[in-house]
């Protein structure tokens, strides 16, 4: 009898944390990282909001609250979604939690028996794939192509639905890749749903980076096509827009009140509640009129970035990098640069139990990270189901203009060493 249960075989990860051990053992042989992994804005929470919550804390606002939430924060949703999505949002249907991260989680376990089909953007956000997978669902990835800005079409989404699917995610704007749908993409999308998809289907639209979007352009959400809001698992946070990653804040808002109640029953058995005190600087952030404004300051920076880094990396030989129009990444496709420095062949050319753990873009991922200092994410990371022959990197752009011109030097160097990959190679570790 094993001491771990067979089911954590299935269950995937993050790579964008793990890759921490890697970047430390860097740092202690003294070399410099740039960090181009995480994916979190490089900006401190707005005063007010940590104001907010220093006084809850101050008056002993550090009590149980209920499990799905303040009714104050719920409200707050509520309104906003109201009015940003033209839907009318019931408060009592908002469930708040520690971050957008549980409700990938939870509306696995809510709505997928073992081997009903759940699509799910690829490359897109692994923990989609970890969850499927952990659950026993049957993983259907929807394939982004680089040519199409890693968008998809109604038809794309209609190969692919079958009356064994139950869920289907949608992230826009996207991680890793910055795509976002467009509302007639949305329109057209939402169409092929009612009409080819089973009655008890749910839509989970991820819409955290919802703010973050370029080009004076503005978001839509799925919820807010005719028929959709009663078939859509809406979710978003605090992480992205209001730079409060670590404070762990989200929530989704369901179709019906039994959903609901899944969801709050889920936030029982894990975690009790998300605390008080945060949940109303949560509301702070909503309700506050500086709120935007500072927002707006950080997409502005977040969009100068990507116009610096596109064409820098689209200027490297062997790097096409399709413009992002949200989020704070870049996805170069890394292909040309495999072939000119020798990885692909590399690659071919491994023992089998390591060519199984890696790629030719993990590759390149490990030898831009210990030969020259910047930290990445391979394309393996964003799904790895069918993903084989698909040569990207992510670099998340949420850090400061000077590392990104540093890092893409970098990165142009490492891409015409031939060499030193041959002999980074021969050496034989950091290859997985």
């Amino acid at each position: 009898m094993s001491l771990i249960a067979e089911r954590m075989q299935t269950l995937g990860t993050e790579n964008a944390f793990t890759l921490g051990d890697n970047i430390a053992e860097c740092e202690a042989m003294g070399i410099k990282v740039i960090r181009f992994n995480l994916g979190e804005p490089d900006f401190d929470t707005a005063e007010h909001i940590c104001a907010c919550a220093s006084e809850n804390l101050a008056h002993g606002n550090t009590h149980y609250c209920p499990p799905h939430g303040i009714p104050a924060l719920r409200s707050a949703v509520a309104k906003v979604v109201s009015a940003t999505r033209g839907i009318e949002i019931d408060p009592e249907l908002v469930c708040v939690t520690p971050g957008a991260k549980p409700p990938i989680g939870y509306s696995v376990q809510t709505y997928v028996n073992p081997g009903d089909e759940v699509i799910y953007p690829s490359p897109g956000f692994p923990i989609y794939e970890s969850w499927i997978t952990y659950m026993g669902g049957t993983p259907v990835p929807l394939h982004l192509e680089e040519s199409r800005g890693f968008s998809f079409t109604a038809a794309d989404l209609e190969e692919l639905i079958t009356p064994r699917t139950k869920l289907i995610f949608i992230n826009s704007p996207s991680n890793p890749t910055g795509g976002v749908l467009a509302r007639q993409d949305l329109e057209e999308i939402a169409a092929v749903i009612r009409e080819k998809g089973r009655d008890d289907i749910r839509v989970y639209s991820d819409e955290v980076y919802e703010d973050i979007i370029f080009d004076g352009h503005d978001h839509v959400s799925i919820a807010s096509m005719p028929g959709m809001a009663e078939k859509t698992v809406l979710v978003s946070g605090h992480s992205k827009s209001f730079a409060m990653t670590g404070w762990r804040l989200g929530f989704a808002i369901l179709p019906t009140r039994a959903e609901h109640d899944a969801f709050k029953n889920l936030n029982i058995n894990a975690i009790s509640c998300t605390p008080p005190f945060i949940q109303d600087a949560g509301r702070e952030a909503y309700e506050n009129p500086m709120t935007k404004v500072i927002i707006a300051e950080m997409v502005s920076e977040f969009q100068k970035r990507r116009d610096y880094a596109v064409p820098a990396l689209n200027a490297i030989d062997g790097i096409t990098c399709a413009n992002p129009k949200g989020a704070f990444y870049v996805f170069p496709n890394i292909e040309g640069v495999c072939r000119n420095i020798g990885v692909l062949d590399a690659y071919d050319g491994l023992a089998a139990d390591i060519r199984s753990k890696s790629s030719p873009s993990k590759l390149f991922q490990m030898f831009l990270l210990y030969r020259f200092g910047v930290a990445t994410m391979d394309r393996k990371s964003f799904g790895e189901i069918d993903a084989d022959g698909k040569h990207f990197l992510r670099l998340s752009t949420a850090t400061d203009l000077q590392s990104i011109q540093d890092g893409i030097g970098l990165i142009a160097r490492a891409g015409a060493d031939r060499e030193g990959f041959e002999t980074f190679i021969s050496e034989g570790q950091h290859l997985s």
